[in-house]
């Protein structure tokens, strides 16, 4: 399940306020049977006309409805919009309306939505596309959403042998409707029974497949009243239904497999990028500056709360935002980007890679982008060449956070240095990392600008803050905090802060150190804080959603890192008058100064000490020398060093400055900066079109491998970490869980036995644990 999943956001609360322009023959049909749904048809329209894809014609049947508020309600919508047509019948069930809607539509894919259930704004145009990209599908559709009633998110593997007794899809699909028509369209034999499951199954017993888009991209209402309901309330019913059930079971070939998305085709042949025939105008008929920004994902990070300060605080009325995201990922915060910008798409959950290149080309052609935005997507890097050769008037900027020279020679810095001569500005985070990609990677030192990301000066301001935190723990509250907030990666060195914890609680025995984040190492940092016994002075708190309440309580922030751009906690907590205590590493020293915390030598190298644990004695006495000195500052010393933290901030780190400095620069761009340059780059690109095109397609081979080769990596180091007792049972099972949630992880495991995972195990410790030869005594 996706943690902190809000289902108060609904899709369908408002109705957008867009001038989406609809020019051209629709290209999918929307089919909503209607009988007596007046109670929360309204959300299902605005569903409806919020898609982001607005090329659709929406046929509403009804099916038998004669009061007077039924109709007048289908009068009001039906005038709403041209799309929207109201067919009127005799009642006659789910089947017939539906079956009747099929065949006066006019396009190819139909879209079944009940009456009361949601859509997300793209999830027509996710449909259509998903069917266009793999022919060989008969049918497309997403996880789904329960509210109401009930709350829960429903994401299951495609599987033919299941189905069989249980059914895993809801009734919203986009189906082609050749397929329907060959099958017989729904079944109209009984009025109540479960139509969509004997529709996939009949489609599967014709050796139809469906794909399976990894998205929440549906809603189901949940109510006490619904179809589902009588029929297992009836004992006639259900017993009927459960014969035709099975009867469309019997001649299902259970060999059969959907395509499930997020997925990495092993063989892609190295295909080069093509542009999909689209020739309709743009959509967006506003004057507004169209900007996409590229990302990874939509995780908790630093890099995401910049990306979404973006989205959330550039001026609405002059920009339209949009978001396209290219990383494998549980994307955790998209409800929070959901807030701010409407199309937003996840590459991953519903398209090839091999066929990234031409979504994103449609996306610019079809919306009229005026600027693209780029920011930590490798692919998104190497696609900007192929770009610039098609969109000579594209504006391509990008902002980099940090050099990893530990990750693929220097990380995405290298990628802006390579593409220095495309990209017309790089912003980056600190000055530092200004000059590495200056004298590093050959930057013209006029196309690089620092941009500061800053602070919401209004939201950590300790007089907006009442923090609660020794209650949470249940510590006295006179014990003193030291917070360590981050993710729990081997970047931060959080093994590094628990011999710290260690060495200074022999000084200071009621000192507590609070860690706040998760990561790939939580699980073994809570083992080694119980084998240090260290239970009572290191406690972790998990993600947290409010940190300005923990850094209210506390009296140090520390930050050990191996690498940092300049943590967006040093930010915060200065903001929050809470001195900082930080490793020399990216721009740290840029803002932190001895009258607000301290800056301490960094005693290991990235490229060599990456989860090296073996710390030098003398850079764990730094810290805790300099921990104990912010710890025991008298009233007088602490009261000056938190106003000169809170000051540092106010000087020019604000997220207020950022934005309106990014602002200025898309107005500038839009004045015509830059124009000759980018069309003079743009003719010489196209010169070399197999090159350009080329590149895309290496790129794309060497991504699909590394995905395979590190899934193989991660497996043998997870074995490890077992086999040496470096993981509890219990974080074995948390972990299993986690993992199985995933497609193609839950597909392995439904085809393991246990005594093929002891094998597995069995091979893994003789490979990391080898017997070794031993001499017999005489």
């Amino acid at each position: 399940m996706m943690e902190g999943f809000d289902y108060r956001k609904s899709p369908g609360r408002v109705r957008f306020e867009r001038n989406v322009i609809n020019d051209g023959v629709p290209l999918v049909s929307i089919v909503t049977p209607y009988y007596h749904a007046n109670e929360n048809f309204m959300e299902t329209v605005n569903s409806v006309l919020n898609q982001t894809f607005p090329y659709f014609e929406w046929l509403i049947v009804n099916d038998g409805s004669t009061n007077e508020k039924d109709i007048d309600l289908l009068n009001k919508v039906e005038a709403l919009d041209s799309r929207i047509l109201v067919l009127h019948t005799e009642n006659g069930g789910i089947s017939k309306a539906r079956n009747l809607a099929i065949k006066k539509s006019n396009t190819e894919i139909i879209i079944p939505l009940d009456a009361d259930d949601l859509i997300e704004p793209t999830y027509v145009e996710c449909i259509y596309w998903t069917l266009y990209t793999n022919p060989e599908a008969s049918w497309s559709y997403t996880d789904c959403v329960g509210f109401h009633r009930q709350e829960y998110l429903w994401k299951q593997p495609f599987t033919v042998k299941r189905m069989k007794y249980e059914n895993l899809l809801t009734c919203t699909a986009g189906i082609r409707k050749s397929v329907l028509f060959e099958v017989g369209l729904y079944n109209e034999t009984e009025k109540h029974y479960n139509e969509d499951w004997n529709l996939w199954l009949r489609l599967l017993g014709a050796d139809k497949i469906p794909v399976h888009m990894g998205w929440y991209g549906f809603w189901y209402r949940r109510t006490d009243s619904g179809i589902l309901n009588h029929v297992n309330s009836s004992k006639e019913a259900k017993y009927r239904s459960k014969q035709i059930i099975s009867e469309a079971a019997r001649g299902v070939n259970i060999g059969l497999e959907a395509i499930e998305f997020p997925r990495y085709k092993a063989k892609m042949h190295f295909s080069k990028p093509n542009i999909w025939e689209w020739n309709r105008p743009p959509l967006l008929g506003n004057e507004k500056t169209k900007v996409l920004m590229l990302l990874p994902h939509m995780e908790m990070g630093g890099a995401d709360v910049f990306n979404l300060d973006i989205v959330s605080k550039i001026n609405k009325e002059e920009f339209e935002m949009s978001i396209i995201v290219t990383n494998p990922a549980d994307s955790t915060w998209r409800q929070r980007f959901e807030d701010h910008v409407i199309d937003l798409f996840d590459l991953t959950k519903f398209l090839d890679i091999n066929q990234w290149a031409s979504f994103i080309h449609y996306f610019i052609k079809s919306r009229d982008i005026d600027i693209l935005f780029l920011s930590n997507s490798y692919y998104g890097y190497y696609l900007i060449p192929w770009l610039r050769k098609h969109f000579p008037n594209l504006i391509i900027l990008d902002y980099v956070h940090m050099e990893e020279w530990y990750w693929r020679s220097g990380g995405y810095a290298r990628t802006s240095g390579a593409l220095g001569d495309v990209i017309e500005k790089t912003y980056v985070c600190n000055e530092h990392l200004r000059q590495v990609l200056i004298q590093s990677f050959n930057k013209q030192s006029e196309k690089v600008e620092t941009l500061y990301i800053g602070v919401d000066e209004e939201e950590f301001n300790v007089k907006n803050v009442k923090g609660n935190i020794h209650q949470l723990l249940g510590i006295p509250n006179n014990r003193k905090i030291v917070l360590f907030p981050c993710r729990i990666h081997p970047q931060k060195r959080p093994f590094l802060m628990l011999k710290i914890a260690k060495l200074l609680r022999a000084k200071l025995p009621d000192v507590a150190f609070v860690v706040v984040g998760d990561g790939p190492q939580l699980e073994e940092l809570e083992l080694a804080i119980r084998k240090e016994e260290l239970n009572q002075t290191v406690f972790c708190v998990g993600r947290q959603s409010e940190l300005s309440n923990f850094y209210s309580d506390a009296e140090v922030t520390l930050i050990c890192s191996l690498k940092e751009g300049l943590s967006l906690t040093s930010y915060e907590s200065l903001a929050m008058g809470v001195p900082v205590v930080s490793s020399d590493v990216g721009g740290q020293k840029e803002l932190i100064s001895n009258e607000v915390g301290r800056i301490l030598p960094l005693y290991q190298d990235e490229t060599r000490d990456l989860d090296n644990r073996n710390f030098a004695n003398e850079e764990i006495e730094l810290y805790v020398n300099a921990l104990h000195e912010v710890l025991t500052l008298d009233g007088k010393e602490k009261e000056c060093i938190r106003k000169a933290c809170r000051e540092r901030i106010e000087q020019g780190f604000t997220k207020k400055h950022m934005i309106s400095k990014l602002e200025d620069d898309f107005r500038s761009w839009m004045d015509g900066k830059g124009k000759e340059k980018r069309k003079e780059i743009s003719n010489a690109l196209r010169l070399l079109p197999n090159l350009v095109d080329d590149y895309v397609a290496l790129y794309c081979e060497y991504e699909v491998n590394i995905v395979m080769s590190n899934r193989a990596v991660q497996l043998v180091q997870y074995l490890k970490t077992i086999i040496r007792l470096q993981k509890s049972p219990i974080a074995i099972l948390r972990d299993f869980k986690r993992l199985s949630s995933r497609y193609f992880m839950q597909r392995a495991i439904a085809r393991l036995k246990v005594s093929s995972i002891a094998v597995i195990m069995r091979r893994a410790k003789n490979a990391i644990f080898p017997k070794k030869l031993t001499t017999k005594r005489r």
